[in-house]
């Protein structure tokens, strides 16, 4: 089937979704999903997904289902394995987490192989990633900046110039920004017009898309985002905290957090009475899922909570790594929960309870960058419609979200970005 007659991927290049009826997973385009989230600008392609994957390296059995066999160079690793000495026999927590991969190890191959099937998506994949390419200031470290100046005494003292652009209706040269000045740090910036702002900040600017809010603290303000009535809480709250990790300490990659710090995240006061979906990123670790379960989500009231899994391909739809690596695997965790949800008061409502796994592929970005889920998990969100939508520890904005971290402009840098008219004219 040609690419222009795939219904499904035709809905994927609207939306950013495309739906694998075999296996109930989902493949996701980042780029396309969060492009919903601006008016006159959008994300570059090839900025997004920089990091670099060599064909040669192919991911575990992900090479050998597409070709039939391996590639000489996987072949010739086989041997070398082959005669290097028996591995060691696994500790108590290893043996636990191997139970828990064997778990979802068929689920997870199902989705897999479901990808590979999808002929059209995968001639599509290598062409979407590859547009618009441009190199990127590799040596603009920016996470860096942010996060010291913001723990700095200098703190205080820092304003972003926010730039909103005049329409044709106003008394002025279209095109004309109006300036505004705001504090960056602990201080709540809402963007209410109904398009995208710039923001200017010491030699740097930044896209902000229409209608987000953001809060730029530390874990010491984080209470500052409880909404004064209670009926203002939010009906999707998505949590990536920086786990203590061995691998980012070594890469300086953002600074983590002792798990205990994350008890006092007011998750609880964020929910909205109605009912709140609870996304709540997690590394393979066992010990993290003990304390995930046993402490953290009964601190946060979080209950009826799922697993999904995010596997990483690569653009030709190859996993990123084997499968069956016991470190390194090349898929993250996700608990899925509810707060205050009453299941009797929902019945027979357009709300989902969600109950069964599933799988998420995409091609990932940068070290760390997790895919916007709001769409894919819009089913599933309890209580007023459209949903009030939190992300903590963020690094990046979305439209209709309220984003809080000590780096939630991470990703808003004016590099990643094309002017969309621009480009029109250009292209």
């Amino acid at each position: 089937m040609g690419i222009s007659e795939s219904d499904e991927l035709r809905a994927f290049e609207a939306t950013g979704i495309y739906r694998l009826a075999e296996s109930g997973a989902a493949f996701l385009d980042p780029v396309r999903i969060l492009n919903a989230s601006y008016r006159r600008f959008r994300l570059v392609p090839s900025a997004y997904y920089s990091r670099s994957f060599g064909t040669s390296r192919q991911g575990g059995e992900a090479e050998t289902e597409r070709t039939g066999e391996a590639s000489p160079e996987r072949k010739k690793r086989k041997r070398k394995r082959q005669r290097q000495p028996k591995p060691r026999e696994l500790n108590e927590v290893e043996r636990m987490a191997e139970a828990r991969h064997q778990e979802a190890r068929p689920l997870l191959s199902s989705a897999h192989k479901s990808l590979l099937k999808a002929k059209d998506l995968l001639e599509f994949l290598p062409r979407m990633i590859k547009e618009d390419v441009r190199m990127l200031d590799v040596e603009s470290n920016l996470e860096k900046n942010l996060v010291e100046l913001g723990s700095s005494w200098r703190a205080p003292l820092c304003e972003m110039t926010l730039c909103f652009q005049k329409s044709s209706g106003e008394d002025s040269e279209e095109g004309i920004c109006h300036k505004t000045s705001t504090p960056l740090f602990n201080s709540t910036i809402s963007i209410e017009e109904n398009d995208d702002a710039e923001g200017e900040f010491q030699d740097r600017r930044y896209i902000l898309p229409r209608r987000c809010c953001f809060l730029m603290t530390d874990l010491k303000h984080v209470r500052g985002l409880i909404p004064d009535n209670y009926n203002q809480g939010y009906n999707l709250i998505v949590v990536d905290p920086p786990w203590e990790n061995g691998c980012v300490r070594q890469k300086v990659a953002y600074p983590t957090l002792p798990n205990r710090h994350f008890l006092y995240l007011p998750v609880q006061e964020l929910a909205h009475p109605a009912g709140a979906l609870l996304v709540l990123w997690i590394t393979n670790r066992e010990k993290l899922w003990k304390f995930v379960e046993e402490e953290l989500f009964p601190a946060w009231g979080v209950k009826d909570h799922t697993v999904f899994y995010w596997l990483k391909v690569k653009p030709d739809g190859s996993l990123i790594g084997n499968l069956d690596l016991l470190h390194h695997r090349p898929y993250e965790c996700l608990l899925v929960g509810y707060i205050n949800l009453n299941k009797e008061a929902v019945r027979g409502s357009k709300f989902k309870f969600l109950e069964e796994r599933r799988v998420i592929m995409s091609v990932p970005g940068a070290h760390s960058r997790k895919p916007p889920l709001q769409k894919l998990l819009s089913e599933y969100i309890p209580g007023p419609k459209p949903a009030r939508c939190i992300e903590l520890f963020a690094r990046e904005l979305v439209s209709g979200w309220t984003s809080w971290g000590n780096e939630p402009l991470r990703f808003q840098d004016a590099m990643y970005f094309f002017n969309k008219q621009e480009h029109d004219v250009h292209s």
